[in-house]
Protein backbone atom coordinates (compact mmCIF):
# COMPACT_ATOMS: atom_id res chain seq x y z
CA UNK A 1 0.00 0.00 0.00
CA UNK A 2 1.44 3.34 -1.04
CA UNK A 3 1.58 6.25 1.38
CA UNK A 4 -1.08 8.86 0.62
CA UNK A 5 0.15 12.16 2.03
CA UNK A 6 -3.11 14.01 1.29
CA UNK A 7 -5.21 11.39 3.10
CA UNK A 8 -2.83 11.57 6.07
CA UNK A 9 -3.13 15.37 6.24
CA UNK A 10 -6.91 15.10 5.94
CA UNK A 11 -6.98 12.70 8.92
CA UNK A 12 -4.90 15.10 11.01
CA UNK A 13 -7.20 18.00 10.10
CA UNK A 14 -10.16 16.06 11.45
CA UNK A 15 -8.53 15.32 14.82
CA UNK A 16 -9.48 17.13 18.02
CA UNK A 17 -6.92 19.06 20.05
CA UNK A 18 -6.82 16.27 22.64
CA UNK A 19 -6.21 13.66 19.93
CA UNK A 20 -3.45 15.82 18.43
CA UNK A 21 -1.79 16.21 21.83
CA UNK A 22 -1.87 12.42 22.31
CA UNK A 23 -0.43 11.91 18.82
CA UNK A 24 2.42 14.32 19.50
CA UNK A 25 3.16 12.60 22.81
CA UNK A 26 3.17 9.17 21.15
CA UNK A 27 5.51 10.40 18.39
CA UNK A 28 7.85 11.93 20.96
CA UNK A 29 8.02 8.62 22.84
CA UNK A 30 8.36 6.48 19.71
CA UNK A 31 11.20 8.50 18.17
CA UNK A 32 12.79 9.93 21.33
CA UNK A 33 12.39 13.54 20.23
CA UNK A 34 10.74 16.67 21.59
CA UNK A 35 8.16 18.77 19.75
CA UNK A 36 9.40 21.93 21.50
CA UNK A 37 10.38 24.78 19.21
CA UNK A 38 14.13 24.81 18.62
CA UNK A 39 16.11 27.62 20.19
CA UNK A 40 18.29 29.43 17.67
CA UNK A 41 21.91 29.50 18.68
CA UNK A 42 23.81 32.67 17.91
CA UNK A 43 26.78 31.82 15.75
CA UNK A 44 30.11 33.41 16.54
CA UNK A 45 30.82 36.20 14.06
CA UNK A 46 33.57 35.57 11.54
CA UNK A 47 36.69 37.70 11.72
CA UNK A 48 35.75 41.26 10.84
CA UNK A 49 32.07 40.38 11.13
CA UNK A 50 31.57 42.13 14.45
CA UNK A 51 31.57 45.57 12.83
CA UNK A 52 28.93 44.46 10.33
CA UNK A 53 26.71 43.12 13.12
CA UNK A 54 26.79 46.46 14.92
CA UNK A 55 25.77 48.32 11.76
CA UNK A 56 22.79 46.04 11.15
CA UNK A 57 20.80 46.44 14.36
CA UNK A 58 17.68 44.27 14.30
CA UNK A 59 16.03 45.11 17.62
CA UNK A 60 14.98 48.58 18.64
CA UNK A 61 13.51 50.28 21.70
CA UNK A 62 10.77 52.89 21.39
CA UNK A 63 11.29 55.52 24.09
CA UNK A 64 8.68 58.13 24.99
CA UNK A 65 10.88 61.19 25.55
CA UNK A 66 8.18 63.83 26.17
CA UNK A 67 4.40 63.62 26.44
CA UNK A 68 3.53 66.83 24.65
CA UNK A 69 0.22 68.65 25.13
CA UNK A 70 -2.19 65.77 24.49
CA UNK A 71 -1.58 63.46 27.47
CA UNK A 72 -4.89 61.59 27.16
CA UNK A 73 -4.32 60.86 23.47
CA UNK A 74 -0.78 59.67 24.24
CA UNK A 75 -2.15 57.32 26.94
CA UNK A 76 -4.67 55.91 24.44
CA UNK A 77 -1.93 55.25 21.87
CA UNK A 78 0.32 53.67 24.53
CA UNK A 79 -2.55 51.36 25.51
CA UNK A 80 -3.09 50.44 21.87
CA UNK A 81 0.61 49.71 21.29
CA UNK A 82 1.28 47.80 24.50
CA UNK A 83 -2.02 46.24 25.50
CA UNK A 84 -1.65 47.74 28.99
CA UNK A 85 -4.59 48.72 31.15
CA UNK A 86 -5.52 52.36 31.71
CA UNK A 87 -3.66 52.74 35.02
CA UNK A 88 -0.51 51.01 33.78
CA UNK A 89 -0.46 53.08 30.57
CA UNK A 90 -0.99 56.31 32.56
CA UNK A 91 1.84 55.40 34.95
CA UNK A 92 4.11 54.63 32.01
CA UNK A 93 3.30 57.96 30.32
CA UNK A 94 3.72 59.88 33.60
CA UNK A 95 7.15 58.29 34.01
CA UNK A 96 8.48 59.69 30.70
CA UNK A 97 11.17 59.43 29.46
CA UNK A 98 10.48 55.71 29.46
CA UNK A 99 10.65 52.78 27.03
CA UNK A 100 7.26 51.96 25.55
CA UNK A 101 8.37 48.92 23.52
CA UNK A 102 11.66 47.05 23.72
CA UNK A 103 13.36 44.67 21.33
CA UNK A 104 10.99 45.25 18.41
CA UNK A 105 11.68 45.25 14.67
CA UNK A 106 12.56 48.44 12.80
CA UNK A 107 9.14 48.48 11.11
CA UNK A 108 7.25 48.08 14.39
CA UNK A 109 9.41 50.75 16.06
CA UNK A 110 8.81 53.21 13.21
CA UNK A 111 5.08 52.50 13.27
CA UNK A 112 4.89 53.09 17.04
CA UNK A 113 6.94 56.28 16.71
CA UNK A 114 4.63 57.61 13.97
CA UNK A 115 1.49 56.90 16.02
CA UNK A 116 2.89 58.61 19.11
CA UNK A 117 4.21 61.62 17.18
CA UNK A 118 0.81 61.94 15.51
CA UNK A 119 -0.70 62.78 18.92
CA UNK A 120 2.08 65.22 19.83
CA UNK A 121 4.54 63.07 21.79
CA UNK A 122 8.30 63.22 21.27
CA UNK A 123 9.69 59.73 20.65
CA UNK A 124 13.16 58.26 20.20
CA UNK A 125 13.99 54.94 18.56
CA UNK A 126 17.16 53.45 20.02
Amino acid sequence: MAFDKDAFIKQIEEMTVLELAELVEALEEKFGVSAAAPVAMAAAPAQGGAAADEDEKTEFDVVLAEIGGEKIKVIKVVRELTGLGLKEAKDLVDGAPKAIKEGVSKEEADEAKAKLEEVGAKVEVK
